[in-house]
């Protein structure tokens, strides 16, 4: 063992028991939330933050012992993270016209304290109230997906990120480049650091394609070639996939050198830094998405939640956990955008999350945490209504589609309000699963523009 291993390990007892001792006096829980795109987290983090500190009602939220209380921010507790922009989404959901705020594209943090009056007769006689700081970690899913990444070498990376961006290699211009570039790809190049370059602006654009049109989902994608943050433009994102070839060239060498870098310097400190830290996880997932794609994209939803789930370093808290290393002893699975279904729909949706998250929820378990599904709207933009058709009830909503949306046939200005009939969910939620039952724009979920608060 190096002096620097030994060195960096008391360390990180030292920071671990400060932060123990810290959780004596005013105990914090940190709570990741993460979802992959459009799943609806920053607005999440921004309405149940708001509701806290305006001492809304929040379902759900009870602290034990607790009889009433307040909220409020405070100052960031680490200064190399950046601040969720909390201020900046409330102003532009409350704007007029509102609009939806700008989706998580880097790691964020926020601190609220809870303050409130004890219940036990010996804090009342002396007057101390009970504190707890939540710590909020905002960060993009397809960062976590990378976690998969830390123990799979290059070559199996290579087989899985090929087999991924088979199917949408023929479609579109994106897709046409990247085939032709890998059909044209001379391994023994001498020029590696220039086709390294091209490969990865290709492979990226691809992979931009495919995300956009709702009809993939990444799970070999590294997460930060889609959500760069800081490392846009940087060597560490400067590789793409291989085909299998015989003997190594210099262009293999330098493709699983970034590889390895990319792991080393971008993978392993995010998950050390932040995912192993947390108390708390809340996995907020875009179903609807999902099933507006059909069954064979939710089957895909439902492999990627396995992968990315995988990771979670679950277990019970117990009271020296601080000190030998946090666990995750609760997770929520929480179906977003519940808004876009009639309330008729919403035990179906939930039934459908519970499937996908079967396996992990189960882990969950396995491994002494808890596990819970829940189907929410964190912004109510529709409202219920009941149509008639012929002697037929339907369970519709009435809102503003976001402008370009199109219902029915009608393309919608993002001014004028409409009733709309998403279609019922199926009643066996494996049925969602099933292309054959469930094809891409059989039911219809649109956007809709926030209401006015």
């Amino acid at each position: 063992m190096r002096l620097s291993d030994v060195t960096d390990t008391a360390v990180d007892a030292l920071r671990a028991t400060n932060t123990y001792l810290q959780d004596l006096a005013t105990p914090t829980i940190r709570l990741g939330v993460t979802g992959l795109s459009r799943s609806g987290k920053t607005v999440f983090i921004t309405a149940l933050v708001r509701a806290l500190t305006t001492g809304a009602t929040v379902p759900g939220l009870t602290v034990a012992g607790m009889t009433g209380y307040r909220a409020y921010l405070e100052p960031q507790p680490d200064d190399d993270v950046p601040r969720f922009a909390f201020e900046d989404h409330v102003a532009a959901l409350t704007g007029s016209p509102p609009k939806w705020p700008e989706s998580t594209r880097q790691i964020s943090q926020l601190r609220v304290t809870l303050e409130w009056s004890p219940s036990d007769w010996t804090r009342q006689m002396i007057g101390i109230g009970r504190r707890l700081h939540i710590d909020i970690i905002d960060y993009p899913g397809e960062w976590l997906i990378d976690l998969a990444l830390m123990e799979k070498p290059f070559a199996a990376w290579c087989d899985t990120a090929l087999a991924e961006t088979k199917g949408g290699a023929a479609a579109g211009p994106a897709g046409v480049a990247w085939r032709a570039f890998l059909d044209g790809l001379d391994q023994d190049t001498q020029d590696a650091e220039a086709v390294a370059i091209r490969g990865a602006a290709l492979y990226t654009d691809l992979l931009r394609v495919l995300r956009e049109s709702r009809r993939h989902l990444l799970v070999a994608a590294p997460g930060r070639f889609l959500m760069p943050g800081d490392l846009a433009g940087s060597p560490l994102l400067t590789f793409f996939p291989l085909p299998p070839s015989d003997g190594g060239s210099a262009l293999r060498a330098l493709l699983e050198s970034r590889f390895e870098s990319y792991k080393r310097k971008v993978v392993v400190p995010f998950f050390e830094t932040h995912f192993a830290r947390l108390d708390r996880q809340i996995v907020l997932v875009d179903v609807l998405g999902a099933l507006n794609a059909g069954g064979e994209v939710v089957h895909e939803l439902d492999n990627v939640l396995d992968a990315v789930l995988t990771t979670f370093k679950l277990g019970r808290w117990r009271w020296f956990s601080p000190v030998t290393g946090r666990r995750i002893d609760r997770v929520l699975f929480a179906a977003t955008k519940a808004d876009h279904l009639n309330r008729d729909n919403h035990d179906r949706l939930r039934a459908i999350l519970a499937a996908m998250v079967q396996r992990a929820g189960d882990r969950a378990e396995d491994a002494g945490a808890r596990a819970e599904i829940m189907a929410i709207a964190a912004l109510r933009a529709t409202e219920d209504v009941v149509r008639r058709s012929g002697p037929d009830e339907l369970p519709c909503i009435r809102g503003v589609p976001r402008h370009g949306e199109i219902v029915g046939g009608r393309r919608f200005d993002g001014v004028r309000a409409a009733v709309v009939f998403p279609g019922d969910l199926p009643d066996d939620p494996h049925d969602a699963f099933d292309a054959g039952r469930l094809g891409a724009g059989q039911l219809n979920f649109v956007r809709f523009r926030p209401p006015a608060i």
